[in-house]
């Protein structure tokens, strides 16, 4: 039988504060900031930042700042952005701040672009939501040009530092290969799609990259976080989903029922798994399949949970979910 690759293992940050839990909001960036640092110790192989606009949750409006700051109390660990939303910004100020961050990190940023999908979001930054994808393509290509000879300075430590395309479906994955750059998904069934774009596109499949986060909580006993965790995932998946519909005339969604999602196939867009660090493991393994996927994410926190159990769920995905798909956390025996 043949060996399976080993899968890295990282953290997801979105820094939510909800009304319901709501804590000093300067506490909520400086405990991250210590979750971060503590990540690192434990062996964790990156970290990962997201990107929302008028949020009533507080959610983390500028992932690439945040990064800076990431990078500045970090050494080792890799720091990715799931995603920035490329329509919102213009491609210099993408290039020069993604450059400033792989500068004050050695050469550690990966950089995550996706195209979004809020009205007022776009209506904030007085861009149009019509072409979002043909935006964000464009403005992969111009960061690319203006991380090159005669494009922005500071130029960034990484001579081609990586761009993952936060699209989803197949026709997403297909347009991160024509791009020639990596996807963001962990699913296995993508890559069929992904693979033919990199072939469509001209590129060598061979260069093929993919990384996703995974929607779940890992504990050494699931039934007794799950009354806790499903509490704190009911409001985030509603959130989304509220946040979803502003501006388009919809109506908002009913509360999402937990209790539907949990143990869900990976293949169905709404899922979530609570599981512990061996089962957990034996689901990934059976969503990236045969895929060239390398890392997985897991959100520290769900929407406002409060820091002992977040603290708790860090430890047990470095030190217990990690050496199982083979990233054992040796970093945390050093020092």
């Amino acid at each position: 039988m043949q060996a399976q690759s080993p899968v890295n293992v990282g953290l997801y940050f979105d820094l939510r504060n909800p009304p319901q839990w709501r804590r000093d909001p300067a506490r909520v960036h400086s405990f991250a900031l210590e979750m971060c640092e503590e990540a690192e110790h434990l062996g964790a192989h990156s970290i990962w930042l997201t990107e929302h606009h008028l949020f009533d949750d507080e959610y983390m409006a500028s992932p690439l700042t945040f990064a800076a700051a990431v990078a500045a109390r970090t050494t080792r660990v890799r720091i990715g952005t799931a995603i920035v939303i490329a329509p919102l910004h213009h491609p210099a100020e993408i290039a020069e701040q993604a450059a400033m961050v792989d500068l004050i990190s050695g050469g550690r940023l990966d950089l995550g672009l996706g195209a979004g999908y809020r009205v007022p979001e776009y209506e904030l930054f007085g861009r149009s939501i019509e072409r979002k994808y043909g935006q964000t393509d464009d403005s992969v290509r111009e960061i690319r040009r203006l991380w090159g000879p005669g494009g922005v300075t500071p130029r960034p430590v990484q001579q081609r530092p990586p761009i993952w395309m936060g699209y989803q479906g197949p026709q997403g994955a297909r347009r991160a290969g024509l791009l020639g750059e990596s996807l963001l998904s962990a699913e296995y069934r993508l890559w069929e799609p992904y693979r033919a774009g990199l072939i469509e596109g001209g590129h060598d499949p061979a260069i093929g990259r993919m990384a996703g986060g995974i929607q779940g909580w890992v504990s050494d006993d699931p039934e007794s976080d799950w009354p806790t965790v499903s509490k704190h995932l009911s409001h985030q998946l509603d959130s989304y989903n509220k946040h979803a519909v502003e501006g388009t005339g919809r109506p908002t969604p009913d509360p999402v029922d937990p209790e539907r999602l949990r143990g869900r196939d990976a293949k169905r867009q709404n899922y979530f798994w609570c599981e512990t660090p061996e089962s957990m493991a034996a689901r990934v393994r059976s969503m990236i399949g045969d895929s060239p996927t390398e890392t997985v994410f897991f959100w520290v926190s769900l929407g406002g949970m409060g820091e002992d159990l977040a603290l708790r769920h860090l430890q047990t995905i470095c030190t217990k979910l990690a050496p199982l798909l083979g990233t054992a956390a040796d970093v945390a025996q050093k020092g």
